[in-house]
């Protein structure tokens, strides 16, 4: 009986071999020492220790699996796949995997080659060439330029990857069954999408006709394990004071805004200043791709959606913002404020709803504050600028702005309060900022965080709800942190 295989007709000539480029090793030890938590909350959170991951597989083993499967890919005929069942697609795979850890000597026995072929299976069946760099916990980012062009960033520096894919086709069939999975489609009608993995990592696509030279795909990873405020410390992100500051701010009820550009750290600050919000509190969260990784119990999701095929069925924050002041939440929190939700979300925060978060794109506390504005007046009501700039002096409590540096650190540059109003002028006061000294040869960014010396008008209110912090922490004769 003649052998059925998935082999293209032609054999591929001999290719040569990329140089493999070691991986950063990711940065080990913070937790080594135990020590008492550096701020508590309502309900003491019991954080596991942190335990070797046997199964996870080596930097090493990535590298050879990468390689493996760029062969495959330029071996296997993709449009036999889906006429395959998956015992004869595992069958070929296995056999193919084998053939190609004689060739490349990849040192294994019979056994870890077979589940070495099961795993190369599995990532052909999933997101294909990018499943070992979503394995990599050193890559916080995975940016793809077409089918040929993969960069990663690791430690705050971006690195061409040696993944690629056969054609933009392929890339295509990747993009498809990642927004597939959540309930959303791309195509050429629709050529843009926001989407996240099952892990919570966003992802955003653009493909032809938008994207000239084929698919662009951003991936942003996130830690499995949530960072904390002591894990910001220790990145010196920030200093002590200013964690404890805004730790007891948030418990307090103030209500926070963290502004800052694209990868600033916004997201996994909120994450971390969430940790401060009681456990009997009801939260509720909105977003246009879920990615935010709340440490409460009591947490209820909600995502936008987009039209369907004939354009009907869309469903804006703006309307979740309103839906979600009927479901008896204590605090909202939004992903993100980009559009005319921003005066919702305001009503909220001035109805009851103190303490709420939001995060907004902008590159210093006063122009975060303009940003809303503008996109108060995108809702089209017939309100006067001072009117609005008055809902705003009475809604935002704290403006923390974060910022990813040129040497690819991220600080909290701005820890800023909002005052009242003078006028029709929202007055502001920064309370900690990060002062940047100078730059050395190696690109290395110094500074140092100082306060400023003036009394937040927040502490008479932490005060009266028992928390005391030290005047200390607002002396500006001495930086609190020098960086690095």
């Amino acid at each position: 009986m003649a052998r059925f295989s998935i082999l293209s007709k032609t054999s591929s000539p001999a290719r040569e071999q990329a140089t493999d480029t070691p991986a950063e090793k990711p940065v080990s030890g913070e937790d080594d020492k135990q020590s008492a938590p550096l701020f508590s909350t309502d309900e003491a959170i019991a954080e596991p220790e942190d335990e070797q991951d046997l199964s996870a597989p080596s930097l090493d083993l990535l590298d050879a699996k990468l390689r493996v499967h760029n062969k495959l890919i330029d071996e296997l005929d993709l449009s036999m796949l889906d006429k395959l069942d998956e015992t004869e697609m595992r069958r070929q795979v296995r056999r193919l995997v084998t053939e190609i850890v004689r060739e490349e000597r990849i040192p294994m026995n019979q056994a870890e080659v077979a589940q070495f072929a099961d795993s190369v299976y599995d990532e052909m069946t999933g997101l294909g060439p990018l499943e070992p760099l979503l394995a990599d916990p050193s890559i916080s980012d995975i940016l793809i330029n077409g089918a040929a062009q993969v960069y990663v960033e690791r430690g705050g520096e971006l690195e061409l990857s040696e993944a690629r894919f056969r054609d933009n086709a392929h890339l295509r069939r990747i993009v498809g069954r990642i927004v597939s999975a959540v309930g959303r489609r791309v195509d050429e009608s629709q050529p843009l999408v926001d989407a996240r993995l099952l892990d919570g990592s966003r992802v955003n696509a653009a493909i032809e006709p938008v994207a000239i030279d084929g698919p662009l795909v951003s991936i942003r990873k996130f830690s499995k394990k949530p960072l904390t405020l002591e894990k910001l410390i220790s990145f010196k992100a920030m200093p002590e004071e200013v964690a404890a500051f805004l730790h007891n701010a948030v418990k307090c009820r103030v209500t926070t805004l963290i502004s800052g550009g694209t990868g600033s750290g916004k997201t996994t600050l909120l994450n971390a200043l969430s940790a401060a919000i009681s456990h009997k509190e009801r939260l509720i969260t909105i977003e246009d791709a879920a990615e935010l990784q709340l440490q409460q119990p009591h947490v209820a999701r909600m995502e936008t959606r987009p039209p369907n095929l004939e354009g009907k069925g869309e469903i804006r924050q703006r309307e979740l913002v309103k839906n979600a002041l009927r479901m008896r939440p204590d605090r909202v929190i939004l992903g993100e404020v980009r559009s005319e939700e921003a005066f919702d979300m305001l009503q909220a925060m001035n109805t009851g709803h103190e303490g709420s978060m939001a995060t907004i794109h902008a590159n210093n506390p006063r122009e975060a504050i303009s940003r809303l504005e503008q996109m108060v007046a995108m809702g089209g009501l017939r309100i006067s600028g001072e009117a609005v700039r008055g809902q705003i002096s009475s809604a935002i409590g704290i403006i923390i702005q974060a910022q990813r540096l040129s040497d690819g650190s991220r600080r909290i540059t701005h820890v800023t309060e909002v005052t009242g109003m003078e006028g029709d002028i929202i007055q502001m006061q920064d309370i900690f900022t990060f002062d940047r000294l100078r730059t050395d040869e190696d690109g290395t960014v110094v500074g140092e965080f100082r306060a400023s010396g003036l009394r937040p008008k927040c502490l008479d209110d932490m005060q009266r709800r028992g928390v005391h912090l030290p005047l200390e922490y607002f002396d500006p004769s001495t930086p609190l942190l020098s960086v690095p």
